[in-house]
C-alpha cells in the first residue's frame, strides 16, 4: 500500500502561481513513476503530467504543456508541480498518484494505470 498526500492547493487570480506537493513516507517512492492527474467538477478525471522514477522522463498534456512543470526529489520523498500562468479551466481537484511498479520502464498518460492516489487538493482559478 502507498499512501500519498497532496498539499499547495487554493485560490489564486488567472495568470497566477501555485506550487502542488505530494509527500509520501514509502521509502521505494525513488523507484515508482508518479503522475499529476486532475478532475474538473462534471468531468472525468484527466492526466496532467508524469515523471518517470529517475526524473529523467517527464510528459505532459497539451492543456498544460509550458505552463506546468512536474519534478521530484527523491530524497526527500516528494512530487512537486509547478504551475504557472493559471487559467480558470485549470480549476479541479488535483491528485498525485503512482502505479507502484519499481523502475517501470516509461511512463503514462492513462489514468487507469495509475493504481495509488492521494485525496486530492483543490485549485480554483478565478478569472
Amino acid at each position: 500500500q502507498v499512501q500519498l498526500e497532496e498539499s499547495g492547493g487554493g485560490f489564486v487570480q488567472a495568470g497566477g502561481s501555485l506550487r502542488l506537493s505530494c509527500a509520501t513516507s514509502a521509502r521505494t517512492f525513488r523507484t515508482y513513476m508518479m503522475g499529476w492527474l486532475r478532475q474538473a467538477p462534471g468531468k472525468e478525471r484527466e492526466f496532467v503530467a508524469t515523471i518517470n522514477w529517475s526524473g529523467r522522463t517527464t510528459y505532459y498534456a497539451d492543456s498544460v504543456k509550458g505552463r506546468f512543470t512536474i519534478s521530484r526529489d527523491n530524497a526527500r520523498n516528494t512530487l512537486y508541480l509547478q504551475m504557472n500562468s493559471l487559467k480558470p479551466e485549470d480549476t479541479a481537484v488535483y491528485y498525485c498518484a503512482t502505479d507502484g511498479r519499481s523502475q517501470r520502464v516509461g511512463v503514462s498518460v492513462k489514468p487507469e494505470e495509475y493504481r495509488y492516489w492521494g485525496q486530492g487538493t483543490q485549485v480554483t482559478v478565478s478569472s
